[in-house]
């Protein structure tokens, strides 16, 4: 993205109606990681009794400006009477949170503009503009956040500020911006036509970059799914584990880091099932077996947790009926696999070979629950 100076104001989208930064910008925040359950309530404000704005998935990252004393809480981590306001404007008790850094407090100034903004809620009117179908509203700015509700071309949406979010190729721009709505709700830049909306208060005006997940950090995060995956749907945990490996770079591939989708897994007609929580349209390049390509779009479904796209590849394997001889085999992981290559889940000669191999290198049969 590329950045001008404009007089005393940064500019960070370059289309029509960019997002501004206010000459006295915020820090940058703290990458947090969320440790409950179930799911963490965002709140309006710092107590319980404050409605919710949001909510929060077990393991989900945020990014936390800075902390305000508000309603004790017993959580998970600890017992505190702090609560983290994040980028997005919202607040979660500190009980449930660990972050990577030490929090700071928040500035009187700071809370004295969200309350202002809040209060009068000034808003621009935006004409949603999409040539990839109907639109997701998220609950925050990530394609991977629950979906509100959709909108479709030609819709009028009221934008009160900007944060910086998942990056997405819309059909009016590629860009990390994400448009806060009226209602607390976030709506994807790329698929908006707006006049200028200021960054909200206390959002950080650069993408926080998630730290690298090593092999041992990806395995941890990964067993649950799986074996819940073998529970429901008869898929070997090991068999799983190695596939999502292997198709997502352990967790690196674009699918996997912005939507959770780590086995490609597409929607149907706009349909996405029950375990995933939308669609994310992809633009991509596909080839014939001439060696003709061209440029099309994929839309790709987008999960809440880890978890829920490794049952979801369980799912999408036992109600494919090309798949069924593999179920004869669900406690053998080799032969499962073996039959899920040969009825042409993958076209790639040395797919069994290489899935095979990843989980006799890391040891992947002891995560096999029937054993």
């Amino acid at each position: 993205m590329r950045r001008l100076l404009a007089g005393p104001l940064l500019v960070l989208a370059v289309a029509a109606g960019p997002m501004v930064v206010p000459g006295a910008a915020y820090a940058a925040g703290i990458l947090a990681t969320v440790d409950v359950r179930s799911t963490l309530k965002v709140r309006s404000a710092p107590s319980l009794a404050a409605g919710a704005v949001g909510s929060l998935s077990p393991g989900q990252n945020v990014t936390v400006v800075c902390g305000v004393a508000g309603q004790s809480v017993r959580g998970s981590v600890r017992t505190t009477d702090l609560w983290d306001r994040l980028s997005t404007g919202g607040y979660i008790t500190h009980a449930y949170v660990r972050t990577t850094g030490q929090i700071p407090r928040c500035s009187a100034a700071a809370a004295k503009a969200q309350a202002v903004a809040v209060r009068t809620k000034t808003y621009q009117v935006g004409t949603v503009r999409s040539a990839d179908g109907k639109v997701n509203i998220r609950t925050a700015p990530s394609t991977s956040a629950p979906v509100k509700r959709v909108v479709a071309d030609g819709a009028k949406v009221q934008g009160v500020c900007g944060v910086v979010g998942a990056m997405v190729n819309g059909t009016v721009r590629s860009t990390t911006q994400w448009n806060r709505l009226a209602d607390g709700t976030y709506i994807s830049h790329a698929y908006v036509v707006t006049p200028t909306l200021h960054l909200c208060p206390g959002a950080p005006a650069t993408p926080v970059t998630t730290p690298t997940v090593t092999p041992e950090q990806f395995l941890k995060a990964a067993v649950p799914g799986a074996q819940r995956g073998w529970r429901d749907f008869g898929v070997p945990a090991s068999v799983t584990i190695a596939q999502a490996i292997l198709e997502s770079g352990w967790g690196r591939s674009g699918l996997a880091s912005v939507d959770r989708n780590y086995f490609g897994i597409k929607c149907q007609d706009g349909r996405y099932g029950t375990l995933a929580n939308g669609c994310h349209v992809y633009r991509t390049n596909e080839c014939t077996k001439a060696g003709t390509c061209f440029a099309t779009t994929g839309s790709f479904r987008t999960y809440p947790t880890m978890g829920h796209s490794f049952r979801d590849h369980g799912n999408f394997l036992r109600v494919n009926s090309r798949y069924r001889p593999a179920f004869a085999y669900t406690k053998d992981a080799n032969k499962f696999i073996w039959h899920v290559w040969k009825a042409g889940y993958a076209t790639d000669p040395n797919y069994y070979t290489k899935i095979t191999a990843l989980m006799a290198s890391y040891q992947l049969y002891q995560y096999d629950v029937w054993k």
